[in-house]
This record gives structure tokens, C-alpha cells and sequence, in this order.
């Protein structure tokens, strides 16, 4: 195992990310100590350089991290916690620290994914008969037909070689996956078992 590499002030970066969707959360440090409080707590800790003392993540709020795996980088000098995350991460009441983009924008990036999820997650817990997501939920046999569907159209877009309508069909495919997905209550670590299954 490699062994960890502290700065000069005894402290290493970590990197946390949701365990489902791979969303970076926050970044924050910790000190060898709080290294070993997560490890034997499974929840994250960490060190607060302002403050200077150790604080574990949601003591105050309850949005705690309980902790899926914690990984080093190739040097031991950062990590990488994916976690549970109960509530939000940020202290400013959003689900990521990350939020502000300064530069280009997330628009051909996968960070729509997590997006999307929260939005088809709220419209589970808050029905409106006006959503069309909220329809899909109340009635499993049209929402299973729209998987069939979209996957369909999706292979003879394939078929035809058209990009666009390729990428158009696919976005139909993921959105309608994810409905059933949420609705059904799939837990989607059992389907991650079963991608590294497939990798192995």
C-alpha cells in the first residue's frame, strides 16, 4: 500500500465525490489523524486550517459523508473519499461545492447526469400533474414502453449513421432509463457489480 505524504503542515488534500454519480463535492484536508477517524468511523473528518481543529463533515447540518472507499493518487500525497452524502455538500445550501463555472461551460460534459438525477428525484418526492416525468411515474406500463422505444429508435439511428439523431435518441434513452430507474427504486451499485463483471 502506499504510504501517505503529509505536507509541511502534517495536512493532505481530499477529494470527495458521490459514490453513485462520481460529482466532485468538495475539497478539503485532513491531517493523519482525521485519516484514521474516517477509516475507523466510515464517516469523513477532516482538518480546518481557519479554524484549527478537526470537524467531521455535517456534525452541525447532518449532511454527514458516510464513506463508499477511500483511494490514493499514484504519489500518496492526495485522496479520493467517494461517499453517501445525506443533504447537501456545500455550506452554502447546494449539493456541490462546485458550482460556478469561470471558464468554458459543462454544457458537452457529464455533469448534466447528476443534475438530471436530482431533478427526476424531486419530481418522485414532489408530484405535479403538469410534469411529464411525474406522468411516466403513475403509469409503469407507458414509462417501460418508453424505454422500448427510445432504445429502438436509438439502433436505427445506428442503423442510418445519423449523428445527431444518434445523440438525440440516446438522450431519450438516458432520461427514460433514469425514470425507470428511480421509480423502481434500482440500487445502483448493484448495477456498477455487474459493469465490473463485464470488465473483468
Amino acid at each position: 500500500m502506499t504510504e501517505l505524504k503529509y505536507d509541511d503542515k502534517g495536512l493532505i488534500p481530499v477529494v470527495v465525490q458521490d459514490w453513485i454519480t462520481n460529482e466532485v463535492l468538495m475539497v478539503a484536508w485532513s491531517n493523519a489523524e482525521a485519516v484514521e477517524l474516517m477509516k475507523s468511523t466510515g464517516y469523513t473528518h477532516f482538518w480546518s486550517r481557519s479554524r484549527q481543529k478537526m470537524w467531521k463533515k455535517g456534525e452541525e447540518s447532518g449532511h454527514v459523508q458516510k464513506i463508499k472507499s477511500i483511494q490514493s493518487d499514484c504519489d500518496g500525497d492526495t485522496l479520493l473519499v467517494r461517499v453517501e452524502q445525506t443533504g447537501v455538500a456545500c455550506h452554502l445550501g447546494k449539493p456541490s461545492c462546485f458550482d460556478e463555472v469561470i471558464y468554458g461551460d459543462t454544457e458537452e460534459t457529464m455533469a448534466i447526469l447528476p443534475d438530471l438525477k436530482r431533478v427526476i428525484e424531486d419530481r418522485h418526492a414532489n408530484p405535479s400533474d403538469e410534469s411529464y416525468t411525474c406522468k411516466l411515474f403513475n403509469d409503469e406500463t407507458r414509462m417501460c414502453k418508453k424505454v422500448i422505444e427510445e432504445a429502438g429508435e436509438f439502433a436505427l439511428a445506428i442503423k442510418d449513421k445519423d449523428k445527431d439523431e444518434m445523440a438525440w435518441e440516446l438522450a431519450d434513452l438516458i432520461y427514460h432509463t433514469m425514470v425507470a430507474i428511480e421509480k423502481t427504486g434500482l440500487p445502483m451499485s448493484e448495477v456498477y457489480k455487474k459493469l465490473k463483471e463485464r470488465a473483468e
